[in-house]
């Protein structure tokens, strides 16, 4: 498939002409759009996007730039544009004065401005630009904080230099536009006192993964690894050739950033967020916000499965759900519930992991917590082997293809998790390199072609109870592999990933984090907010 792409300048924006259709394309210099470069001022270029990794260097990612601890309800349109925000300040205090700045105001393009409201993309923002930290801020004091901006319309930049700042002005959705590199695009305008004006654009690419416009790769990411892997035969051949076991590969590759003890830890502290999340979600009932009136469903299913069992904490929490049984309907449930319970905290804008998305947030921790509650798998050394096997399974896929819905549809988010749990689940169930790939593809095949469509822009309606569709996926496609010779597969975990990507590409994108098709246009709602 072949996009022409036509840039040409206009002050401070650029023009984008893709297929007859224009955009805004944000300071005019060179673009990037899929990995290959195109230039601005009138020059136009043939763009072949079919194979993305022909087209890309190696990519070394790391187990911690797949599991984010963040703040919910999405990865891409909360966790990302937030942390665009703060690199914004981290940008003032570089080259500039935080004193100095007379005016901030954001444009949100694209799938940002389409579902941002719903997805807290304009919250995300104020909380970034005030430097407030996803991973430890008080998610109780969020709403406070907002309130304080929107009705004293004074912002606090960088945390310290207050700015006359109208959420209702300085926030801008541009509904209508888009710009080439992905739907997810933001840009930054600054005003210093002096009268000089700049700017950044940021692209939000999924997963909490966010790039800068004209932005170099990072020291990370040209980073030598002992096992470079881009794709699924590469990390199979690592395998054959040292016999290490796909979590042993990804631990040795782990070593190039960091001690084996700091990764250790550092899983398990993801873990401990995991579940920290499980178990709030599980203990806590309501309705949602957003304006769908959603309720919680998570409390009511573990006050009905747990019976008249007593417990205190998580551990005796899971004592008590093991003495309910091995019943394939009861063992169902949980799974069920330990996912919308990750989902339902992460529509609250709770604390939890993208996994690689927030959207998909509870498909990992629900197969991992079967698995310590019901497959005897509480060892801290088969929690680790699972996370770190799932993260690479992850990394494969938005090398090969994507993690953002905007991109792919929710096949790149809730086929992605369901893919990375059964690979992590086969590898903690003593699978074989070969099975834990094959686990993989099975998982991913059964979602291809499935749509972002959130009603109302909020991740919640289909998206809540996707993911318990994901896990159980996943837990299926485990077995299947665990019971199956690999070597007779005719689908390898590579041909589904460059099909995923192939049909992202076909997929309408209004099928694409829109809210312009699908579910979000069958319901009759009006959301102010939205």
């Amino acid at each position: 498939m072949l996009y022409s792409v036509e840039l040409r300048s206009h002050f401070p924006f650029g023009v984008a002409n893709i297929g007859g259709n224009s955009f805004p394309a944000t300071l005019p210099q060179k673009k990037v759009v899929n990995h290959l470069s195109v230039i601005v001022f009138g020059v136009v270029q043939q763009v072949n996007f079919t194979d993305k990794l022909a087209c890309m260097p190696h990519e070394a990612i790391s187990v911690f730039d797949m599991f984010k601890i963040g703040v919910g309800p999405s990865s891409s349109h909360t966790l990302g544009p937030w942390r665009a925000a703060m690199r914004l300040i981290q940008t003032i205090h570089e080259q500039h004065q935080l004193a100095d700045v007379a005016e901030v105001s954001v444009l949100l393009y694209g799938s940002l401005a389409k579902t941002g409201k719903g997805h807290g993309t304009d919250i995300a923002v104020l909380l970034g630009l005030c430097n407030e930290d996803p991973v430890t801020i008080d998610v109780n004091s969020i709403n406070p904080k907002i309130d304080n901006i929107t009705n004293s319309k004074i912002l606090p930049l960088g945390g310290e230099h207050n700015i006359n700042f109208d959420p209702a002005t300085h926030v801008q959705f541009l509904f209508s536009e888009t710009l080439p590199f992905h739907p997810n695009g933001l840009t930054f305008l600054v005003t210093m006192k002096n009268g000089e004006q700049w700017g950044e654009t940021f692209y939000s690419i999924g997963g909490g993964f966010v790039v800068k416009e004209g932005e170099e790769p990072s020291s990370k990411d040209t980073i030598d690894l002992p096992f470079p892997i881009n794709t699924a035969d590469d990390l199979l051949h690592w395998c054959r050739k040292t016999g290490l076991s796909v979590s042993e590969v990804v631990l040795e590759n782990e070593a190039a950033w960091r001690t084996d003890v700091e990764t250790k830890e550092g899983v398990l502290r993801i873990w401990q967020t995991m579940k920290d999340c499980i178990y709030r979600g599980c203990h806590t009932k309501g309705i949602l916000p957003g304006g769908l009136s959603v309720k919680r469903r998570a409390f009511d299913l573990n006050k009905r499965l747990i019976g008249s069992r007593q417990y205190s904490d998580y551990n005796s929490w899971v004592e008590a759900i093991k003495q309910g049984g091995q019943n394939f309907q009861y063992i169902l449930d949980w799974v069920s519930c330990f996912a919308l319970a990750v989902n339902e905290e992460n529509a609250a804008f709770g604390r939890v992991v993208t996994a690689p998305t927030n959207g998909a947030a509870g498909v990992i921790p629900a197969v991992l917590q079967y698995y310590i509650t019901f497959l005897e798998g509480n060892e801290e050394d088969k929690i680790i082997r699972f996370l770190v096997t799932a993260s690479e399974i992850g990394s494969i896929f938005k090398k090969g293809a994507t993690i953002s819905a905007a991109m792919g549809g929710c096949q790149a988010e809730i086929g992605v998790s369901s893919a990375m749990a059964a690979g992590g689940l086969t590898e903690a169930m003593g699978g074989t390199q070969q099975q834990v790939l094959m686990a993989s593809e099975i998982a991913m095949e059964h979602h291809l072609g499935m749509t972002c469509d959130p009603i109302g822009g909020l991740v919640q309606i289909p998206c809540i109870e996707r993911n318990t569709m994901g896990a159980i996926k996943a837990i299926t496609a485990s077995q299947l592999a665990l019971q199956s010779t690999p070597d007779f597969a005719k689908v390898s975990l590579d041909k589904v990933i460059a099909t995923m990507w192939n049909t992202a590409l076909d997929m309408n994108s209004k099928y694409k984090e829109t809210s312009d098709g699908g579910l979000a246009v069958q319901l009759p709602i009006s959301l102010s907010e939205c």
